[in-house]
């Protein structure tokens, strides 16, 4: 189960909808081994893409080295899908390298207001992906 302040749950959403039609992504930064996402990191997504993210492997570099100096890891790794459901591609399985991350998507085809928004959260682990409750707090 991911628990998430409403603060960074509307935060993650804002960044979703204000980067499309190109996916969102970023991180979400918690103490180590603690399971509590607390900071807050969108990131550029290098690709500029509406189907596909990449993180900048300079902003990734930075960002692992600034959680190292802080004692956190990424509680939570998000990103936008623009046209499909909220539900991890084969591109996303295959790009998962964080087995304690919780895998964050938001779909933004409805932008328009017309469909049904989506947050949802997984594990994927050894390309294993299973879908967990979300708690907004």
């Amino acid at each position: 189960m991911l628990t998430i302040d409403k603060a960074i749950y509307d935060a993650i959403v804002e960044h979703a909808r204000a980067d499309h039609p190109d996916e969102a992504c970023g991180v979400v930064a918690g103490p180590a081994g603690s399971d509590l996402p607390q900071r807050f990191v969108p990131m550029a997504n290098a690709a500029r893409s509406p189907t596909f993210y990449e993180f900048d492997s300079a902003d990734l570099l930075k960002l692992y080295r600034e959680m190292d100096d802080r004692d956190e890891e990424p509680v939570v790794v998000y990103h936008s899908h623009t046209a499909t459901e909220a539900f991890p591609s084969r591109t996303d399985i295959s790009y998962a390298s964080e087995p304690n991350a919780h895998y964050v998507l938001v779909s933004t085809r409805d932008a328009d207001g017309l469909g049904e928004f989506q947050f949802r959260s997984f594990r994927i682990v050894d390309g294993t992906v299973s879908e967990e409750e979300v708690v907004v707090k």
